[in-house]
């Protein structure tokens, strides 16, 4: 039978990717995989991991993460940060062919009553709205923009914005939201338990008009959270490059896979 699996952050874990495939059975020819974003960075094969998912086809499908930006951002000539394990990919024959590839990934995809995003949402989102910021999105980073949204991450959401600070501000809640404060301003900075939040502050789904809608959001980026499925949001980042474990879901029925980081 066939199976949809939604695998969480895999941040270059080549190896452990592979152990998870072969734990889920995962047959090319009939499965299909979707993957929450941050395939790439920190960990040691993320030139092997993207030479595997555009080697899958339309059988492969992913929505942006931050780390993934990281890369187009790097190529672009942005500044290397320290725990960057990127080089191979851009310094590799086949360079421009897996950024390009990348470069046109979505940020969000919607199927059945399942939405994939990396991060999250604003909390006052509705669905049409978060896919309208995306597609906004979607197209800078396909027109040669990361560089402009990239100079602009500081820029916080605020319904106010215009242009390209607007545009910035919504792909850094698509990417890196976890925390929203009392005010429901984002907080960005927080990447710590939920249960260790400053006080007032909850989490992004917590009183989200998008589960309110009746969707489901499936994310990642959240380590700190683990594998997490409260009401109409499930959270498939178990920290694997720091030591934890990849995880997957099938879309189907719900049943979560995982295997424990391996790397040597």
């Amino acid at each position: 039978m066939m199976a949809t699996w939604i695998i969480g952050d895999v941040h270059g874990c080549f190896v452990t990717l592979k152990r998870l495939l072969d734990r889920i059975e995962f047959d090319p020819e009939k499965d299909w995989i979707i993957q929450v974003g941050d395939l790439a960075n920190k960990g040691p094969g993320t030139l092997e991991v993207l030479r595997w998912a555009k080697g899958l086809g339309d059988r492969f499908r992913m929505v942006l993460g931050n780390h993934d930006l990281h890369l187009l951002a790097r190529a672009a000539g942005r500044r290397k940060r320290k725990e960057d394990t990127l080089d191979l990919v851009l310094h590799a024959p086949d360079r421009d062919v897996l950024l390009a590839w990348l470069a046109v990934q979505p940020l969000t995809l919607s199927m059945g009553e399942t939405v994939v995003v990396h991060a999250g949402f604003m909390p006052s989102w509705s669905l049409e709205e978060a896919e309208k910021m995306a597609r906004e999105c979607e197209a800078v980073i396909r027109g040669g923009g990361i560089g402009d949204l990239y100079a602009r991450r500081k820029v916080v959401w605020s319904s106010g914005l215009e242009g390209l600070d607007r545009t910035a501000a919504a792909l850094g809640i698509l990417t890196r939201i976890r925390t929203v404060r009392p005010d429901g301003r984002p907080l960005l900075g927080y990447w710590g338990p939920k249960k260790d939040a400053p006080k007032g502050a909850k989490p992004w789904f917590e009183n989200s008009a998008i589960v309110a809608e009746g969707w489901t959001t499936v994310f990642g980026h959240w380590a700190t959270l683990g594998v997490f499925h409260g009401p109409g949001a499930i959270c498939l980042d178990s920290g694997c490059v720091y030591g934890g474990s990849l995880s997957a879901m099938r879309l189907e029925d719900g049943e979560i896979v995982d295997v424990e980081l391996r790397e040597g």
